[in-house]
Order: C-alpha cells, then structure tokens, then sequence
C-alpha cells in the first residue's frame, strides 16, 4: 500500500515550480520509482552492470528464494497470479539514455513529484510522507530546447535521443 502525501506537499511543489517557471504547472505525485530498465548498460531494476557482483549475487539468492515464496503465498490468498517482482513503469533508451536523468533522480528521491508545464520539467522531493512538508527541492530539472514531449494522458515522456520513460503516477493522480 502506498501512502498518499499529505496535500500539503502538493501545494508546496506547485508554489516552488510557479515562483521560479512562471508560469502555471502540473505536480503529478510518482507513486513508486521502479520501473523496469530496457537501457543497455543496466540490468531490469535499473542498477549498473559490473557493479557489486558478489553483494548483487547474494542479494538475488535471498530475494528469490524470499520473493518466491511470497509470491506463491499471495497468489494463493488472492485466488490468481501475484508477483512481488512486478515493476511499475518501464524506461527504454540506447545507452546512456536521456530519461535515465529524470528517473535516476527520482528513484533517490524521498517522496517524488514530476511537476511540468509548457517550458519546464522537474522532479521534486519532498522528503517523508509522515513528517510535515519539507522545503521541497529540485533534483532534476529540463528547459526549453532540451525539453523531451511530456504525454499526460499515457503518462510517457520521450527524449529526442528516443529514451522513453513510462511512469506510474499515484493512485489520486489517474
């Protein structure tokens, strides 16, 4: 279960990105920063190949044998297929693709808001759910020329280099 933010937060990410841009914004709330990586150069959760190879080998025995059986316990409590190593989102790009920017910064980010408008695009923190709003901060920031196009509706921005990342906004977002 994913805990929505207080509104609050939303209303604080939206008067920093409007105080700086300008201009009216988006601030969509990113649920859980995982999707899937189809980028050569990073495996599926997004980590970078050749690195921490016997950590990462250990990791995988305990998450598999672990995750394994929690998958099979919840698909037999829910009466169909479940699966604790589903991914929501997807990033696909050539190496080194544009969107691993974006979404690198916000996977680091605490509680992560993707605001936009006709110039900008940003990723927000801001910081825990349960405490109160934090000043909220930029990780992550485009502009004109270098914009990528920004598709609500699909929830996919692409960049010209054609990396493309789908994300997944919280549930008060769709």
């Amino acid at each position: 279960m994913v805990v929505q933010p207080n509104p609050e937060f939303r209303r604080r990410v939206r008067v920093l990105a409007e105080e700086q841009w300008h201009e009216p914004v988006v601030v969509v709330h990113l649920a859980d920063v995982r999707p899937t990586f189809a980028v050569p150069g990073r495996r599926k959760d997004g980590t970078v190949k050749g690195k921490r190879l016997v950590r990462r080998f250990f990791w995988n025995l305990l998450r598999g044998t672990v995750g394994g059986l929690v998958s099979a316990v919840m698909s037999i409590a829910a009466g169909g297929r479940a699966s604790i190593f589903e991914r929501p989102g997807r990033v696909s790009g050539p190496a080194n693709a544009q969107a691993l920017g974006l979404v690198d910064a916000a996977r680091a980010a605490t509680t992560a808001w993707l605001v936009h408008s006709p110039s900008h695009l940003a990723v927000v923190d801001t910081g825990h759910t349960f405490h109160d709003p934090a000043q909220p901060e930029i990780r992550w920031h485009a502009t004109t020329p270098d914009l990528p196009a920004i598709d609500p509706r699909k929830r996919r921005i692409t960049w010209a280099d054609g990396s493309v990342y789908e994300y997944d906004p919280s549930t008060e977002d769709r």
